[in-house]
């Protein structure tokens, strides 16, 4: 992985860095996206092929799970009544 300087761990486990994936959040120490994971087990893909496919722990898996739980509770959402 690149140098702690351009590195920011934005939550326990996941990472951000210009020169990687273009600043996207990552699992530390790869370049697979947090988004990528959460999506294929939004996708109804298992934990065990994930795991597989991308040779990541469940405790990875679960930083990337935990990193989207996070920004979902930063989200506000306005509603506006209909007349």
């Amino acid at each position: 992985m690149a140098s702690t300087e351009q590195t920011s761990e934005i939550y326990p486990g996941i990472v951000v860095d210009a020169r990687i994936m273009q600043g996207m959040p990552v699992i530390k120490g790869t370049r697979i996206p947090a988004q990528l994971i959460v999506g294929q087990l939004a996708g109804g893909e298992s934990v065990e092929a994930i795991m597989e496919a991308y040779r990541l722990t469940q405790e990875q898996i679960r930083a990337a799970l935990g990193y989207a739980a996070d920004r979902l509770a930063a989200e506000v959402v306005y509603v506006v009544p209909t007349a």
